[in-house]
């Protein structure tokens, strides 16, 4: 048999599956088109799709016919304003929405970053620890948290009066407590971790000497900001700003709880209730929303382009000369710690609260039990289980099967991430390296019930993907982003240097990854296997539809329990699921040395 390559083809062959980063950006390539790329496809042939029932009947059209009827009603209804209504006010809103938040959390998050890691601020292992924890909560909890604190008869439905009316006798302004502003505010908060983790690692690890040279010379300190410390956090920045960007554009349960009741829609509200009755016009509103993310990914290659470095950590020692903030110090301390209080703890200690009273409304001694906790016999509450949630078998199952998928979830998504981020750094620049970061990124950009619905569709159709299976191939595939994310941040700061040293003195490609680079860069990279699992456990949209009925998710029987009206369980299992993320952090951090705070320090 002929050999089709002649003898200089084989040897360009070699040399270049002779290098691993080669391999696994080939591998990934394969690997994301199949699940990126082939359900976007199956997402925008949804689009021009009839669907029966109201789609069909008003299309006049036989279900599963092609037509660009939904194309015309979303985007060219004139007829009582429909697309206006449909499509125009939620975008306009989203996108005021998602910037707003993009700066809360960058902002936010960048300046507690630099303060815990660049200066001598007082209580930092506190405000470190506790800054993660807005993002350890389920988003809806802080929403539900705004609500319940500030709503009062005037605004909104106006059914009953928040803590804040009830108590102190203040009632806030409807847009305070409905609408853009508390949609925007409980976004950054909730998404400002990400700022914290991304910015504070490489500022934990950059080499002090770039700094320190600019300090010997008389530079002034904003100077130095300016012109070296963020240019060097600039991937992080933009990381950050296509991570929550890309998040508050498809955020569902915020909007959901603080802007429908004043009629604030957003594209992902819009979508839901479009996906129901009229699903082709549902997915075109999906499919409108990754195109802004995909834009949003193409400036962000643009301006972190194949020419610029941001190499930060090299083979010299570097000694970080703290900033001293003098007399500003203890006033910064102090606030940044009554903002974490009430921003982290306060929520939690409403919720232990609201676990244990039996009469909504009344918090006095003799209102509160622990049954909703660990009684063994509450059918004279005629709600809920007939035993607390720790004695529960439901929700031990549950428990179970959901550390199961999110540890499964965070190794699957970590260790891709570690290997995607090495691959696209080492070969940057090139058309290859371009095409995995994109095509790892997608599954972000895709909002979760639409991509849900679209692994769903292909369960049905591929044989042995139900259950446990396609929960763990979902979860891993759209937390990609997070992991990648850290991995390609890590590697940019890491000076080729230090692994070509290496490799002059003959040590395999495993070697290099798990005895050097690996090391040099831990809490990097631990982030991206963190992230991913915090992220599963408090994740209700992505897998709302993919749950086994002989299974269940913390979240979804949280959601089971709010829906009718059993408060008391709810929330000592929301309580549960941010309390079991914590021990499981406190864990990795006794083991490895690394926690989610540990990828900043303090």
């Amino acid at each position: 048999m002929l050999n089709p390559f002649s003898a200089k083809q084989r040897a360009r062959l070699r040399a270049f599956f002779g290098k691993p980063a080669n391999v696994i950006l080939i591998v990934f390539c394969v690997v994301l088109t199949v699940l990126t790329l082939y359900p976007l496809i199956l997402l925008f042939m949804e689009t021009i799709t009839i669907h029966a029932g109201k789609e069909a009947r008003g299309a006049k059209l036989a279900a599963g016919d092609f037509s660009l009827y939904s194309l015309a009603k979303v985007f060219a209804e004139p007829k009582n304003a429909y697309s206006k209504l449909t499509f125009y006010e939620p975008l306009l809103n989203t996108l005021a929405v998602a910037l707003t938040a993009s700066l809360i959390a960058i902002v936010f998050g960048g300046m507690v970053a630099w303060l815990i890691t660049r200066t001598n601020l007082k209580y930092k292992k506190f405000i470190s620890t506790v800054f993660v924890f807005p993002y350890i909560m389920p988003a809806w909890t802080l929403a539900t948290f705004w609500q319940t604190f500030f709503k009062n008869v005037n605004v909104g439905a106006g059914t009953s009066n928040g803590i804040m009316a009830a108590v102190f006798g203040i009632y806030m302004p409807e847009w305070f407590v409905y609408g853009y502003f508390p949609i925007s505010l409980v976004l950054g908060l909730h998404y400002a971790p990400f700022a914290y983790i991304l910015i504070g690692g490489i500022l934990r690890n950059m080499d002090a000497n770039l700094e320190e040279a600019a300090t010997i010379l008389k530079t002034p300190r904003w100077r130095v900001m300016l012109r070296i410390t963020l240019p060097i956090v600039k991937p992080a920045l933009l990381s950050t700003l296509l991570l929550v960007f890309a998040s508050s554009m498809s955020a569902y349960s915020v909007p959901i709880f603080l802007g429908s009741p004043v009629r604030y829609y957003v594209l992902s509200t819009k979508m839901m209730s479009l996906i129901n009755n009229y699903p082709g016009q549902g997915y075109i509103i999906a499919a409108v929303m990754i195109v802004f993310g995909v834009t949003i990914l193409a400036i962000n290659q643009r301006i972190t382009g194949s020419r610029k470095s941001y190499t930060t950590v090299t083979g010299k020692s570097s000694q970080i000369s703290l900033v001293n903030l003098r007399w500003l110090n203890r006033p910064l301390a102090v606030g940044l710690t009554i903002v974490m209080v009430m921003v982290a703890v306060v929520p939690l200690i409403t919720f232990a609260l609201e676990s244990v009273i039996i009469k909504a409304g009344d918090y006095s001694l003799s209102n509160m039990t622990l049954d909703f906790w660990i009684g063994r016999n509450l059918d004279y509450l005629d709600q809920g289980d007939s035993t607390g949630i720790l004695l529960s078998a439901k929700v031990l199952k549950a428990l179970g099967f959901s550390l199961a998928l999110a540890v499964t979830c965070a190794l699957v998504a970590g260790t891709c991430g570690v290997l995607a981020g090495y691959g696209i750094v080492k070969r940057r620049g090139s058309r290859l390296s371009t095409l995995v970061s994109n095509l790892s990124f997608f599954p972000y950009l895709m909002p979760s019930l639409a991509f849900g619905a679209i692994y769903l569709a292909m369960s049905m159709r591929v044989p042995g993907l139900q259950g446990f299976a396609v929960l763990a191939l979902i979860g891993s595939v759209k937390y990609l982003p997070f992991a990648s994310r850290s991995g390609v941040n890590a590697m940019l700061q890491l000076s080729g240097e230090i692994e070509e040293a290496a490799l002059i003195v003959g040590v395999p490609w495993y070697k290099r990854m798990l005895r050097i680079i690996f090391p040099i860069q831990k809490s990097s990279f631990l982030s991206g296997y963190l992230l991913p699992m915090v992220s599963c456990m408090r994740e209700l949209s992505l897998f709302v539809l993919l749950v086994p009925t002989s299974n269940t998710l913390l979240t979804t029987m949280l959601m089971q329990y709010s829906e009718k009206g059993w408060a008391q369980f709810g929330n000592a299992i929301n309580l549960l699921i941010i309390v079991v993320v914590l021990l499981v952090n406190f864990i990795v951090n006794k083991v490895t040395g690394a926690s989610i705070d540990k990828g900043v320090g303090g």
